[in-house]
């Protein structure tokens, strides 16, 4: 089984004829929005995994999608049904009142679990925190509630491939539900430091390690761009590396591009 890692959250699993896409966003500096997964992969995937309707996880779902016929899977709330058919919130517009038509999509909630293509995936409880924007010098902080996109459609996944378990928790702060997953490999943010409330920090990512107990950790969501910063989360991914492997499992550092295999 392959991992590969494309900066933010954007990763993609494969296993056989199973190619899995999870958060095929954007890269975040201004005037350079392009695809955080090459367009050359877009027609390769069998499933679209997405936590989030934030712009670096979210912005190419449908091209994706349409590329590859891959269904979408996603937090009930980033769909809505009306006179039998299926739209999604628009991938690349603002606001909560765009939407496009779509009918190939499947809403998650937390707990309960899909089976497509020999791959079952179920919800994980995630919560996406506050988050600081910058503009024009100006600051404005944003959170996640029924009227904002922030963190809109909030959720996790536990996928499981063959004998293999792996968990990705997108944008969240931490969550006590979460004790005894024991996955094979857990893919976590680690970027909230000081203003950027929106993830996990490192302190909560190794919280969540200990809660867990994963046999391989990938840390992820730091030291990436925002609009005009150039480091919006910015994290000591080798204190976390370390802190860790000090109890006793593996963590990965996945650059830009970089894969592993497991």
């Amino acid at each position: 089984m392959k991992i590969n890692h494309y900066l933010y959250n954007a990763f993609t699993i494969e296993n056989g004829k199973t190619k899995i896409a999870i958060d095929p966003g954007s890269y975040m500096k201004l005037f350079n929005m392009h695809s955080l997964i090459p367009k050359s992969e877009w027609g390769s995937f069998s499933h679209v995994l997405i936590t989030h309707a934030d712009p670096d996880h979210y912005t190419n779902v449908d091209k994706i999608a349409m590329a590859s016929d891959a269904p979408v899977i996603c937090g009930k709330e980033l769909l809505k049904t009306e006179n039998g058919n299926q739209f999604i919130i628009h991938p690349r517009r603002g606001g909560i009142n765009k939407w496009i038509p779509f009918n190939n999509a499947i809403p998650l909630n937390v707990g309960n679990e899909v089976k497509i293509g020999g791959v079952t995936i179920e919800g994980i409880k995630t919560q996406h925190g506050p988050i600081i924007l910058p503009l024009f010098g100006m600051k404005k902080r944003k959170v996640p509630g029924p009227k904002e996109r922030v963190g809109l459609g909030a959720i996790g996944f536990k996928i499981k491939i063959q004998d293999k378990i792996l968990i990705n928790l997108g944008d969240t702060l931490f969550q006590n539900e979460w004790k005894g997953l024991k996955p094979d490999v857990l893919m976590l943010p680690i970027g909230g430091l000081g203003n950027n409330t929106w993830t996990l920090d490192v302190t909560d990512a190794i919280k969540t390690v200990q809660l867990m107990s994963p046999k391989i950790v990938i840390p992820c969501h730091y030291n990436v761009p925002f609009l005009i910063k150039k480091n919006a989360a910015p994290a000591n991914e080798s204190l976390f590396k370390s802190e860790v492997e000090k109890l006793g499992i593996c963590c990965e550092i996945m650059k830009n591009k970089s894969s592993i295999t497991i």
